[in-house]
């Protein structure tokens, strides 16, 4: 083998290696996005910038408790994520930790579309109020915290009985992030747009508002008229028709994924998706 050969492998070998670590962590910001662990990452990454300026300072009795705490900290991460490691382990031994995309979280996408506009038809004939954001890319834990947790299945049957008048939960929004329910009766920042009705009450204004700070899809049933609406972007679209919503849902859960997703992670089984 030439010298040449020799480099050239060399080359190849590094960049699969930045590859590697590229993925690896990518992966990882995907599991802990929008979770306390993000929260956690920046107090390790405090802790750091607060040890790396003591030394530089010479204050050595807060970089030795920096030192105390960096050490033992990781110690205290595993204790305290035990239950989120042995999930990761779990999904490692099945094989599809790499591979979470594709068809299942479609299949989870088409199982959402087809569980809001079921409820929301439901809401509709019957003037019920509701209020439902989909989480996407942009963290929502805050809006989350503010309503009673569930982290329960989605399914029409529960979106239509959280909103049922007179119930505990009906007051406020239900929050969907990934495959689950994450909370109802959350609270949502309401739009200072002065190009919004005056005829339209607050869930309208609370989902225009959300519209406006994440890249969330809303969903307003209007329990005055039973008109159904949608807002995304910082835009607002009224009184859409249930073929109207099964395309705007279509598009932004479905279309946009696909296009994020890369060529070789919707193979699945030999089937290309």
């Amino acid at each position: 083998m030439s010298f040449t050969d020799m480099t050239f492998l060399h080359y190849l070998a590094n960049i699969v290696d930045i590859l590697v670590v590229w993925f690896v962590i990518y992966k990882l910001i995907m599991l802990i996005r929008g979770t306390k662990a993000v929260q956690l990452l920046k107090g390790i990454f405090i802790i750091i910038v607060v040890k790396v300026a003591s030394g530089f300072l010479g204050l050595e009795t807060v970089e030795w408790v920096t030192d105390q705490m960096l050490t033992w900290g990781f110690l205290a991460i595993i204790i305290i994520f035990q239950p989120e490691l042995r999930r990761a382990l779990e999904t490692l031994g099945r094989g599809n930790i790499f591979i979470r995309t594709g068809s299942r979280i479609e299949k989870e996408q088409r199982n959402l579309i087809e569980s809001i506009e079921k409820s929301t038809e439901y809401m509709a004939k019957r003037r019920i109020g509701a209020l439902i954001s989909v989480a996407r890319d942009t963290g929502m834990e805050d809006y989350i915290e503010t309503g009673i947790p569930l982290n329960a299945h989605i399914s029409s049957q529960l979106l239509i009985n959280i909103f049922i008048p007179n119930t505990p939960l009906h007051d406020g929004a239900v929050i969907i992030k990934g495959n689950e329910i994450a909370s109802a009766a959350s609270y949502l920042p309401l739009s200072d747009s002065p190009f919004l009705s005056k005829e339209l009450g607050t869930r309208h204004r609370a989902a225009l508002g959300i519209s406006e700070v994440t890249d969330s899809i809303t969903i307003v049933v209007s329990e005055e008229t039973g008109g159904i609406s949608i807002t995304k972007g910082g835009e607002l679209f009224r009184d859409v028709s249930k073929e109207r919503l099964h395309e705007i849902l279509e598009q932004e859960l479905i279309t946009v994924f696909q296009k994020k997703v890369p060529f070789f992670v919707r193979w699945r089984g030999g089937k290309k998706k």
